[in-house]
């Protein structure tokens, strides 16, 4: 599995080139507020591993008004340096790594602290 090229965007973390992409719409249950805020990382340079993330708040285009939040690079390059900690191998071939970040994870990569 690979995420589509077109609106995706380029990160490099740690000298390594990532792509990552937020889906266009959400979904009916993103939509609904009932599903997270996801989004999706891969290495820029060929297939391999894809890591799904999932954040602990709504999309900011939700119907409802859960919590909500913006997806920032600073935000996706500590997902990733997170998601490397826990054993993601972008360059590996394999089902995707789903990584769910809790509050507490957020308030982290916020922060700019090292994951525990």
């Amino acid at each position: 599995m690979s995420i589509p090229k077109k609106g995706s965007r380029l990160i490099t973390v740690d000298d390594i080139a990532y792509r990552w992409r937020i889906r266009r719409k959400p979904t009916y249950c993103q939509a609904n507020s009932w599903g997270p805020l996801t989004f999706a990382v891969e290495s820029a340079n060929g297939p391999g591993r894809v890591l799904l993330v999932s954040l602990p708040c709504s999309r900011p285009d939700a119907w409802y008004g859960e919590r909500a939040m913006t997806v920032r690079p600073a935000l996706v390059s500590a997902t990733i340096r997170r998601a490397l900690d826990h054993g993601w191998d972008p360059h590996r071939t394999g089902s995707a790594f789903t990584l769910r970040l809790t509050e507490d994870d957020l308030a982290d990569a916020m922060n700019d602290r090292p994951s525990s």
